[in-house]
């Protein structure tokens, strides 16, 4: 009988966030796929997990696909895992998912961190409906990208380094308008987590004085039915 993938989010800042689960899972495993093993080692110690574990990230994901599913069939137990999260949000998981369910390989993928949900319910914008974007192109189709979101009316959601994320303020402006609320979340979870609140054009301003570090989530309110469209 074959094995299963199982996909294990892990914390995305306090080591903490990981349910009882996730730690049991990880122990049972006979291998796990780490996006970095040294990251990962980090937070398998902490628990007392000795699993094996091996690299798996977006310049080997395809080169080491094959292999990974002969693995599973021969009925090796394989958790994957990313250095922060849910795999297959914006970390590698995509790809493997969908090979091993085209070769009839059982998928369990257990709840747990993420940094968009945390930055949604802290907004204060609504959470009935919103998008989620992930990281915007960093070169071709970008300013489409950004054209796409003017006349979204849910809650946007955006991932961003902090090296980029001036930049990025500066190209919504012209685009959502310089007044378009919005929430800057950093390094969600650890020691200096930060939520800046206000127009595009106040973050914009803030972070020009106080260049960012960290992990960051852009959460923009939807136009409003009555807000004008910016030319």
């Amino acid at each position: 009988m074959c094995s299963k993938l199982i996909i294990i989010p892990t914390p995305i800042g306090n080591l903490e966030d990981i349910t009882l689960r996730a730690i049991r899972m990880l122990k049972k495993a006979d291998l796990i796929l780490a996006e970095d093993t040294r990251t990962s080692g980090t937070l398998l110690k902490k628990h007392a997990i000795d699993t094996p574990m091996e690299s798996y990230h977006t310049f080997n994901e395809h080169k080491r696909i094959t292999s990974i599913l002969k693995k599973i069939q021969d009925g090796t137990q394989i958790a994957l895992i990313s250095d922060a999260g849910t795999p297959g949000i914006s970390d590698p998981g995509f790809l493997l998912v969908r090979k091993c369910l085209d070769a009839g390989i059982e998928i369990e993928c257990l709840p747990g961190a993420t940094a968009l949900i945390p930055a949604l319910v802290n907004s204060g914008f609504p959470t009935d409906r919103f998008c989620f974007e992930g990281f915007l192109p960093l070169k071709k189709g970008r300013n489409a990208r950004i054209r796409s979101l003017a006349d979204e009316t849910r809650t946007v959601i955006l991932y961003e380094s902090p090296h980029r994320l001036l930049k990025t303020i500066e190209q919504l402006i012209p685009v959502l308008g310089k007044d378009r609320q919005a929430v800057v979340c950093r390094e969600l979870t650890k020691i200096y987590e930060e939520n800046i609140r206000g127009s595009l054009d106040h973050l914009c301003n803030w972070f020009k004085e106080n260049p960012p570090k960290g992990e960051i989530v852009i959460v923009l309110k939807g136009r409003g039915k009555d807000e004008k469209k910016e030319q």
